[in-house]
């Protein structure tokens, strides 16, 4: 995972970014861990985001330009599902100066469950309650100025100047619809920004420096992750759940198979005794029954038979840069992409090429 190695994927023009992750799974034999993502990077914005599980890949890299520098990395990242891992954090911390210390230490996993159930099982998304002063910068100028925004399921909102906190008074800086949410990076010394730790709002096919850019920086790395995360909860609502229970599912799935060829390998290293239903083995495991290694096989079998890849509307070829083959692509009306998966220090490479069937 480390020794600079690359692998090759090919990607159908209809696979989710759930897809593409189990894809990578498979290749790399790493653990399935919830924490990994799929992680876009624009180094002329110096921006960066997860791509959500439930997104199509394909359709995000038609946003690139030719000329794009932008990466796709496939990293871990514990932030992407933190609020479900501690839905304290970002639901009760606003409760109280010191509610986030404490209720961290003290919330057991029967409360978490209950509290995210009453957040996202309910008849309507709860978003986390998220009010604070903020620094805007301002179009086109390296000048930040300091405005107190709340969050609301539809969007942002700001408190204008001389006006309260009722609703009434309130005004719309930003709505999610069109917008995906990006963190930040190096915008203290590019915007001069007043700490480094800022999100940025923007519709995915801006893809250069714009007016229409949205740039706010927090005071800490404690807000940073909370705006962000309130954000995406209003945004994609419960969906960003699904997405948790069936990354939950798949580290599942795969760890009971890891289990399973844990105890098989064990078992047929001894002779065949025949030991009777029930007993010991010598490592003190209890001998599998058949029954529940046919569930797993058959979940497993399932579980392909879903994530299995159907034959493509498209054709999908991988080309490499400098080829004949990959100028004449860029050269005509083919979408031609350069993408880069880093595991840690390691980059995969792979250029999508696809055509549309008339």
């Amino acid at each position: 995972m480390n020794d600079n190695s690359t692998k090759s994927l090919m990607v159908d023009e209809r696979q989710l970014a759930r897809d593409v992750l189990d894809n990578l799974f498979e290749k790399t034999h790493c653990d399935c861990s919830v924490d990994w993502c799929l992680y876009e990077i624009y180094p002329e914005l110096q921006i960066e985001r997860f791509f959500e599980d439930h997104e199509n890949v394909v359709e995000v890299l038609s946003d690139w330009t030719r000329d794009t520098e932008n990466k796709v990395l496939f990293l871990e990242k514990e932030e992407k599902y933190a609020v479900f891992k501690n839905p304290q954090n970002f639901y009760l911390n606003n409760k109280g100066k010191n509610a986030g210390k404490e209720s961290n230490e003290k919330m057991n996993a029967k409360n978490k469950e209950s509290l995210l159930e009453e957040s996202f099982c309910g008849t309507s998304i709860i978003v986390p309650e998220l009010e604070g002063a903020l620094y805007l910068k301002e179009d086109g100028k390296k000048s930040w100025k300091r405005r107190y925004f709340l969050l609301r399921a539809s969007g942002i909102y700001y408190v204008p100047k001389g006006k309260t906190k009722t609703s009434r008074d309130l005004a719309c800086f930003i709505q999610f619809e069109n917008v995906n949410i990006y963190y930040g990076t190096q915008c203290r010394a590019k915007y001069k920004a007043p700490t480094d730790h800022c999100f940025v709002l923007k519709h995915p096919q801006i893809q250069k420096e714009s007016q229409y850019i949205k740039y706010l920086c927090c005071d800490d790395a404690r807000a940073l992750n909370q705006w962000v995360m309130g954000i995406r909860i209003a945004k994609y609502g419960k969906t960003l759940y699904d997405n948790y229970q069936r990354a939950v599912a798949r580290a599942g799935l795969a760890s009971r198979w890891t289990s399973l060829g844990t105890v098989t390998t064990a078992t047929t290293a001894q002779p065949p005794t025949g030991p009777k239903a029930g007993a010991s083995q010598p490592n003190g495991q209890i001998p599998l029954a058949a029954h529940r290694v046919s569930a797993i096989l058959q979940e497993a079998q399932n579980h392909a038979e879903t994530t299995k890849v159907r034959p493509a509307v498209t054709h999908t070829h991988l080309l490499s840069p400098g080829t004949a083959a990959f100028k004449r692509a860029n050269t005509t009306a083919t979408a031609g992409k350069v993408l880069e998966f880093p595991f840690h220090n390691c980059f995969l490479g792979f250029i999508l090429k696809w055509h549309r069937l008339g």
